[in-house]
């Protein structure tokens, strides 16, 4: 079945027992035995649940691989992935990345001897060179965030495998719609399903993707002794999310196009981050590997003061953190989503008080462009 069709089956005559169109939200802690020695398939909700289990063959099914995992949040997801090395290991990461990863990496796993060295993985020879006896893995944001660097994913993994390292990619801003990493080499693929897989702003949720068995033996270990699992109820509103997810992306993507080519010409905007520009550095990379360029874009202006203006004066957008809902979210990275990197790094990376993020929705473009206008005019 083609993905739009995949999409809207998931969970249907998953029911055997009544038919029930959507799939039923099992939530139970626990399951009775028929006898001593004897099993439904189902002990306990943190190894495995009814409702759990069909998300997470429909999210491995969507990503091309063999096992798929459901968690609390995107970085429950993370972190359960990084238990996967020990003290001594290194990671090659993004160094332009969501904040809340790089405080993981940070402030949370260097506690255990677990080391990060942030490289450009948008240059290949920078992550060659990075390449130590102990490094363990290669982890990629593509299109990254806030600055929407892309990375080869081929590439990347092909350089992985001569190293005998994972390639892990967090494929969270262009979701199995749009990218499907597992396809192209990488080992595991990652996502904050909070976003654009539930797509409406109600729900914390995360999920990972292996395409080996052996690896996926692993997780569903670490899974289950972590115990960061989510929970029924959200397993379904994320299915019923994931049914309308190609509509909601096409139109995003529309909407996102437009705004890029708008906010191009503006005088007062002195650079766009978006990769369906054919300026974009990435552009040609990102149209090779994915069907699509996503509804993410940055953009930098020529003053704070501007800036403030601007997150006062939106009307339809919001001004709030998050990304991938129906709605227009704008985000400043700097204070927000990446205020636990350090100011050195930040500025040396160009994410200053100027740049804007912007998640677009799939509300009317003209009315998105329209508020856009008001409010960044001084």
């Amino acid at each position: 079945m083609k993905i739009d069709t995949q999409l809207v089956h998931i969970g249907v005559r998953s029911d055997k027992v009544t038919g029930s169109v959507s799939s039923p939200i099992y939530q139970v802690a626990t399951f009775q035995h028929p006898g001593l020695g004897e099993s439904t398939g189902f002990d306990y909700s943190r190894t495995i649940n009814p409702t759990r289990k069909v998300l997470e063959g429909a999210i491995s099914r969507l990503e091309g691989g063999v096992l798929g995992f459901a968690f609390a949040s995107g970085m429950a997801a993370i972190t359960t992935v990084l238990a996967l090395f020990k003290a001594g290991d290194r990671i090659l990461i993004s160094d332009d990345l969501y904040g809340g990863t790089y405080r993981l990496f940070n402030q949370v796993f260097s506690r255990f001897g677990l080391s990060a060295d942030f490289v450009d993985t948008s240059n290949l020879s920078a992550i060659a060179e990075g390449i130590t006896p102990s490094a363990r893995a290669i982890f990629v944001e593509t299109p990254t965030n806030p600055l929407m660097k892309i990375s080869d994913i081929r590439a990347i993994s092909g350089l992985a495998k001569r190293h005998s390292l994972l390639t892990i990619v967090d494929n969270t801003f262009m979701t199995p719609y749009l990218q499907n990493p597992l396809d192209l080499g990488a080992d595991i693929t990652i996502h904050s399903a909070t976003k654009f897989l539930g797509g409406h702003n109600d729900l914390l949720a995360g999920t990972v993707v292996v395409k080996d068995e052996v690896l996926g033996e692993q997780l569903h270990f670490l899974q289950n002794s972590i115990g960061a699992v989510l929970g029924p109820w959200d397993c379904w509103l994320l299915m019923r999310g994931l049914k309308t997810l190609g509509l909601r992306l096409e139109k995003q993507q529309q909407n996102a196009a437009r705004i890029a080519s708008w906010l191009s010409v503006q005088p007062y905007v002195r650079r766009v981050y978006f990769p369906g520009l054919s300026s974009h550095p990435g552009h040609a990379i990102n149209r090779s590997q994915a069907r699509g360029h996503g509804a993410m874009l940055s953009f930098e202006v020529d003053s704070f003061e501007r800036v403030k203006n601007m997150l006062r004066r939106v009307k339809i957008i919001l001004f709030a953190e998050s990304l991938g809902g129906v709605e227009t979210l704008v985000t400043l990275p700097a204070t927000q989503t990446h205020s636990d990197i350090p100011e050195e790094v930040r500025l040396r990376l160009g994410i200053t008080d100027r740049l804007l993020r912007l998640s677009v929705g799939i509300e009317d473009a003209d009315d998105l462009i329209a508020d856009l206008d008001q409010a960044l005019a001084t």
